[in-house]
């Protein structure tokens, strides 16, 4: 994973805009700087690709107390510059080794300590708390998270515009909570290690030029001109929507995690509560609900998942990527594979069954097994398993009624 290759697979999905990723580490800055061009004055840089920009971003975790009940956040940072960023690493290396690791951890700041802290060092910094529902780390979470994003932030959730929903949940879902209606939904890849593949199975689509001050400012305003809609994958595919023990081989929905009095049948410990679950718990709204001037959504699987679980084989898979290389040759990138070539032309490059399974996926038809404690949600293509997950599947999960196709 280098700036390489996150240009060559960012083109190849079909983005035009990357989040550089972890400038708090000091060997990843240092090579940021001799790679990365500034582009005029806009706050994004180049590569080799003048098609392709990169934003300045990191992702650092919080571990702390508050009242009474340990406290692990992760927030996603934004950044219009390499001097800024200099700054944010020289206040933040005072409280931890930037060095050890590309997401640094750090036991003495809170959030609203880090918000204050990135304000004082530029208004311009755009703070975003990170997958806001996983379990372990995050706003929300249900192992060590807050109930409340104003108990989280404090006197300087005047600073905090948006959240990132993560994988295991979508704007639908995070629609139902009324405390969370002044802030715009982001959706990032998350993509870490060696996968540059995974870029863009979440994204945002924007209409704007390409500057960094527009971009801050469409999010912040949530602007619908500017900010046209998310791209999501299905929630159930996310690592943590339902419940479970991995190590069991236990997964179960919310009511039946309830039902057991949120334990596991096999080793009788506590389940990891997972997203949706947790959404349950927090909301205020029924399943359904659209806040005025929401921004709205496409629900898509990734194009190597679906061909994956078309063929039973993992997504990056030789098989797999051979047959997603045919699809990128004849059309481009895979966005446009996934919602705008139409069904006779992509039946002369594949099979029809692949065909079938892209035409579905773009009108969210595609059923998917559950991830659940740190374990992908699989799509399902036979028809006996089929109904089977259908006949497992909560009344929250099916969200077609407001997804925009």
């Amino acid at each position: 994973m280098n700036i390489a290759n996150l240009e060559k697979y960012g083109l190849m999905k079909g983005v035009n805009l990357i989040g550089c990723g972890d400038f708090t580490h000091p060997a990843w800055l240092a090579e940021l700087k001799s790679v990365l061009k500034p582009v005029d004055d806009s706050g994004f840089f180049n590569y080799k690709d003048k098609n392709m920009l990169f934003a300045l971003s990191a992702e650092i975790s919080l571990i702390y107390s508050q009242d009474g009940k340990l406290r692990k956040i992760h927030n996603v940072l934004l950044a219009p510059s390499f001097e800024i960023v200099e700054q944010i690493n020289e206040w933040l290396g005072k409280y931890g080794n930037l060095s050890a690791d590309g997401r640094p951890v750090f036991g003495k700041i809170t959030c609203p300590e880090l918000v204050e802290a990135m304000m004082q060092i530029s208004k311009d910094i755009m703070v975003i708390p990170a997958h806001a529902w996983t379990p372990w780390f995050s706003l929300f979470g249900s192992m060590s998270g807050f109930d409340s994003i104003d108990d989280c932030f404090q006197d300087q959730i005047k600073n905090i515009f948006a959240i990132e929903t993560g994988l295991s949940s979508d704007p639908a879902m995070n629609w139902r909570l009324s405390q969370l209606d002044r802030f715009a939904l982001v959706s990032n890849s998350d993509c870490h290690s060696y996968y540059p593949w995974r870029l863009g199975r979440e994204a945002n689509v924007f209409e704007i030029k390409p500057t960094y001050t527009e971009l801050v400012n469409a999010i912040k305003n949530k602007d619908p001109k500017r900010f046209l809609f998310t791209i999501e994958t299905d929630p159930k595919y996310g690592k943590y929507h339902w419940d479970g023990h991995r190590f069991c081989n236990v997964v179960m929905s919310p009511k039946e995690a309830l039902a057991r009095k949120n334990t596991c049948p096999v080793c009788g410990r506590q389940l990891t509560i997972g997203v949706e679950h947790r959404v349950e718990e927090l909301a205020d709204r029924p399943e359904g609900f659209v806040p005025k001037g929401a921004i709205p959504f496409k629900s898509l699987l990734p194009l190597s998942e679906l061909i994956g679980g078309l063929y039973n084989m993992q997504p990056f898979s030789k098989k797999v990527f051979e047959i997603y290389s045919k699809l990128m040759k004849a059309f481009g990138n895979e966005f446009t594979v996934l919602l705008d070539v139409p069904e006779e032309r992509l039946k002369a490059v594949v099979d029809e069954k692949i065909v079938t399974a892209i035409m579905r996926n773009r009108c969210g038809q595609i059923i998917v097994r559950p991830g659940y404690d740190g374990i992908y949600g699989v799509p399902v293509f036979e028809a006996s398993e089929i109904t089977e997950v259908q006949k497992s599947r909560s009344p929250q999960s099916t969200l077609d009624k407001y997804v925009k196709k």
